[in-house]
């Protein structure tokens, strides 16, 4: 039977695992897979009057069509500097504007950047592991000071440490899964 600390020292390991998906899914949204989606931008930044400033907080982005981008700045005189940026953060296609509105159409994939791509995506997947994997680490240190300062008898940090390892080896599984349909997106053509 978990005591009330093994569970709190349980849920604490798994909320750093959790923030580490998430973390992953969030970053892998980013990448361009050939059709348009807005969250392309969440890394790109502009220079706001002197402060560096999320892209989506100083214009309106929508995706008017599967192979297009729609940048509307809040702001006429930014659209330079929103330009700038795009074309900065090197994600593979250049901006254009009329005035009011910049527009970006979304090239189809090379082979070559869809290697880079799932490279990319592995890589990710391989550090959300190892983060998850040091979550484990210091939830069974901190099962180790429990039992050896706070008087968590032996069979209670024993089975706490055999969950954790059950929900190290379910989020393992799930980055492996999120990774994969990623990679199954980046090569549908």
């Amino acid at each position: 039977m978990l005591t009330d600390r093994a569970k709190e020292i349980l849920a604490q390991t798994e909320a750093k695992m959790q923030e580490a998906i998430d973390f992953l899914e969030e970053d892998l949204k980013t990448y361009r897979v050939g059709k348009a989606n807005p969250a392309i931008f969440n890394g790109v930044t502009i220079d706001y009057y002197g402060t560096p400033t999320p892209l989506h907080q100083v214009a309106s982005i929508s995706a008017p069509d599967v192979k297009t981008l729609a940048l509307q700045p809040w702001e006429r005189s930014l659209i330079n500097k929103i330009e700038k940026a795009i074309i900065d953060a090197n994600l593979g296609f250049t901006p254009r504007n009329n005035g009011e509105i910049i527009r970006c159409t979304i090239p189809a994939l090379t082979e070559e950047r869809r290697k880079e791509l799932i490279k990319k995506a592995k890589a990710t997947g391989e550090n959300t592991k190892v983060v998850v994997r040091n979550a484990r680490r210091d939830g069974i240190e901190l099962l180790k000071k429990a039992q050896k300062n706070e008087g968590m008898s032996e069979d209670t940090e024993k089975e706490a440490e055999a969950e954790v390892q059950k929900i190290t080896d379910k989020n393992v599984k799930k980055v492996d899964e999120i990774v994969a349909a990623k990679e199954k997106e980046i090569l549908k053509v």
